[in-house]
C-alpha cells in the first residue's frame, strides 16, 4: 500500500524526511486503545462532556503555536490575512467541533439525545429535514439569513428521527471498536475531526496516524487532546504507507477511516499494482474490515443566469476565486468546474472578474506533493488556459480553463481532481433558465467525478419566477452530493460541523469515488443522506473566509476564542474587525 497518490508524500517545507515508526510502537498504540475499550464504554455522556471541556481549553492554549507552525510549513506570512486560513481550518474549527460535541453529550445526559436546534420538517416527497444551523442566537446574528439542514435517507419518518440519534449511547450499544484513522495532509483540522467523530459519535477508540505532509502538527494535537490521550482511548503516531498498511492489517484493528485519495483507498482495500487492479475488477478485496472514507471530488459551482449587477458580479467573483485559492487549491472542496449558461450575458463579465481577483492574489507555495506534475498534466491537455498571478519557483499560478466542451466526456477537467491551483469552466447551450438548471444537475451528476460537494449561485430576483424557483428546489434535491450549498461556498458545510460531511451514500468498493460514511454530524444522526446550506446571495460585511478579506487572520483568531466560550463582550471587537475586512 502507498500513500503517494494525490494526497500522500511529503513536501520539503513540512519536514526534511518522512517520519517512520517502528512496528513495536504501532502495536503498542493499538494495544493501549484496545485495552481501554471497556473503560470508554463505561464513560458516560456527562463524563465525556467534561473531557471535551478540557480539550477546548487545551486546544485554545496551543492554537497560536499550531497556526505559526502551519504558516512556516506552507510558507504563509504569519500575522497576515493568509494566516486566517490556518486559523479557520485549524484550531477554530476543532474548537467549534469540540464545543458542539460537548453540548450534544450534555443533552444526551439530560434527555437521551442531542437537541436539534431548528425545525424538523417533511418534504412533499416524504424526506425528513432537520435544521441544525444556526445553533445559537450568536450564529443568527453572525450569519443572518443562513441555514444548515441535514436531509435524512428516504424512509426515515419524523416520528422515527429521534430514534436515529446517538445510537452509540443507547442501552445495549456494543463495546467500542478499535479504529485507525489515516489523517489527511492538507487541512490541519481533518485528522483531529475524523478522530473526534470516531471517538464521540461512533463510540470507537482511536489510533490516529498523521500524514507525512503535516506530521509537524502531532505535538499540538497531542497537547490539545491530552484528555483522551491520558484516558488511553487515543494514540497518535507518525508514518507513511508502510505504517498505514501495518495498522490497517493489524489483527486488533476493527475498522479504518481515511481522508485522502481514491487511489490510496483502493490500495488499502485491493492491494497495489496489477494484482490490486485485478482484485478490484473481480470485486475480491484483500481487506474485510469496515472502512469509511472521504476521498475528494471535482466540485462544481452552478451559476444560474439572472439579472446580476456589476456589484453582484464583483462579489461572486470573489466568492468563486476564494473557492480555488484557499489553501493554495489543495482542498477536496475547491471549485474545479464552474458551470454556466452559454447565452447568459453576464458570463463573460463574471469570468473576467474571476480572472481579475485571482490576478491580484499572490500565488501560493505548492506544498502538496505531486502538484507540479498534476499542473503540467492539466496544462498539456489545455494549453489555452489563463495563467494568473506572478509565477515564481515553487509557486503555481492560479489557472482558469474556460469553455471546456460539456460533451467531452473524457476531458481531464471533468474526470480528475487537479488538487492544485487549476479550475475549469464549461458552458451549457440551453435556452431557458429552468431547463438550464435541470441540465446542469444532470451534467454534474453524470459527467463530473465524485459526489462530495457542490454549490449553486442564484440571484434572489430569479427566484421570483416560480418556474426558476421550482427548478432550484429540484436541483437541491436532485444533486447527488453529500453537501449542497446555495449562494456560498460548499465549504460552509464542512465548517459548520453541525451539518454532515461526506460523500453521497451508495458507492461500491470498486467505484468508491468520494467515499463512504461521514464526519461532523454533531447531532449524531444515524441515517443522514446529505446536508444543505442556504445563504443570502450577498453577505455584508464581507465574509471572513473570502480570500480578499484583509482582516481574515484577526477575525478567525478571535473566532477561535469565541467558539471556546461565546460571550456578548467579545462581539464589538469582532464586529470592528469584520467592518474593516
Amino acid at each position: 500500500m502507498t500513500e503517494t497518490a494525490v494526497r500522500g508524500a511529503m513536501p520539503a517545507a513540512a519536514t526534511t524526511s518522512a517520519p517512520t515508526t517502528e512496528a513495536a510502537v504501532l502495536d503498542a498504540a493499538v494495544a493501549t486503545v484496545a485495552g481501554h475499550r471497556d473503560a470508554w464504554a463505561a464513560t458516560g455522556p456527562a463524563a465525556r462532556a467534561a473531557l471535551l471541556d478540557r480539550m477546548i481549553a487545551d486546544t485554545l492554549r496551543v492554537a497560536d503555536r499550531w497556526v505559526d507552525a502551519a504558516c512556516v510549513a506552507k510558507r504563509l506570512r504569519p500575522g497576515s490575512p493568509e494566516a486566517g486560513e490556518e486559523w479557520a481550518a485549524g484550531p477554530a474549527l476543532v474548537i467549534r467541533n469540540l464545543r458542539l460535541l460537548r453540548d450534544s453529550l450534555r443533552d444526551i445526559a439530560a434527555t437521551g439525545r442531542p437537541r436539534i436546534p431548528g425545525r424538523v420538517t417533511t418534504r412533499a416527497d416524504g424526506q425528513v429535514v432537520a435544521q441544525v444551523f444556526p445553533t445559537s442566537a450568536y450564529e443568527k446574528l453572525f450569519f443572518r439569513g443562513m441555514t444548515g439542514e441535514v436531509w435524512m435517507e428516504p424512509g426515515v419518518t419524523a416520528a422515527e428521527l429521534a430514534g436515529t440519534q446517538a445510537v452509540a449511547y443507547r442501552h445495549g450499544a456494543p463495546v467500542p471498536r478499535v479504529c485507525v484513522v489515516l489523517g489527511a495532509g492538507n487541512a490541519a483540522s481533518l485528522g483531529p475531526r475524523d478522530a473526534l467523530s470516531k471517538l464521540f459519535v461512533d463510540n470507537c477508540v482511536v489510533v490516529l496516524k498523521t500524514n507525512p505532509v503535516n506530521a509537524y502538527l502531532r505535538p499540538f494535537i497531542e497537547d490539545a487532546f491530552a484528555a483522551v490521550v491520558e484516558a488511553g482511548v487515543l494514540r497518535i503516531v507518525d508514518g507513511g504507507g508502510a505504517e498505514g498498511a501495518h495498522l490497517c492489517n493489524h489483527n486488533d484493528v476493527d475498522e479504518i477511516h481515511i481522508t485522502g485519495s481514491d487511489k490510496t483507498h483502493d490500495a488499502i482495500v485491493f492491494g497495489s499494482g496489477q494484482e490490486g487492479a485485478r482484485r478490484k475488477q473481480a470485486g475480491t478485496p484483500l481487506l474485510h474490515k469496515r472502512l469509511t472514507s472521504e476521498l475528494g471530488n471535482v466540485s462544481p459551482v452552478i451559476v444560474v443566469p439572472g439579472p446580476w449587477s456589476d456589484r453582484d458580479i464583483a462579489y461572486q467573483a470573489e466568492n468563486i476565486a476564494t473557492m480555488l485559492a484557499n489553501n493554495a487549491g489543495f482542498n477536496c472542496l475547491a471549485v474545479r468546474v464552474i458551470v454556466t449558461q452559454r447565452g447568459w450575458e453576464g458570463r463573460s463579465s463574471l469570468l473576467a472578474a474571476i480572472r481579475g481577483v485571482l490576478a491580484r492574489v499572490r500565488p501560493r507555495y505548492a506544498y502538496y506533493p505531486g502538484a507540479e506534475s498534476r499542473f503540467a498534466t492539466f496544462m498539456a491537455a489545455h494549453p489555452e488556459a489563463h495563467r494568473l498571478g506572478a509565477e515564481a519557483e515553487g509557486r503555481l499560478p492560479w489557472t482558469l480553463i474556460e469553455g471546456v466542451d460539456p460533451d467531452a466526456t473524457d476531458d481531464i477537467a471533468f474526470s480528475t481532481e487537479s488538487f492544485c491551483s487549476v479550475c475549469a469552466e464549461s458552458a451549457l447551450d440551453v435556452a431557458s433558465v429552468p431547463e438550464y438548471i435541470d441540465r446542469a444537475v444532470g451534467f454534474c451528476n453524470e459527467r463530473l467525478w465524485g459526489t462530495l460537494s457542490a454549490t449553486m449561485l442564484v440571484h434572489p430576483t430569479s427566484l421570483r419566477d416560480p418556474a426558476v424557483a421550482a427548478a432550484v428546489e429540484r436541483a437541491v434535491a436532485g444533486l447527488r452530493y453529500g453537501s449542497v450549498c446555495v449562494n456560498q461556498w460548499h465549504a460552509l458545510n464542512f465548517l459548520m460541523t453541525s451539518t454532515t460531511w461526506g460523500a453521497f451514500p451508495g458507492h461500491e468498493l470498486g467505484d468508491i469515488q468520494s467515499g463512504r460514511g461521514l464526519v461532523g454530524n454533531t447531532c449524531m444522526f444515524d441515517r443522514p443522506q446529505k446536508s444543505v446550506v442556504r445563504s443570502p446571495f450577498r453577505i455584508s460585511p464581507k465574509p471572513s473566509w473570502f480570500i480578499t478579506n484583509r482582516q481574515q487572520h484577526e477575525l478567525h483568531r478571535r473566532l477561535a476564542r469565541f467558539e471556546a466560550g461565546p460571550t456578548f463582550g467579545q462581539l464589538p471587537a469582532m464586529l470592528w474587525a469584520a467592518l474593516r475586512g
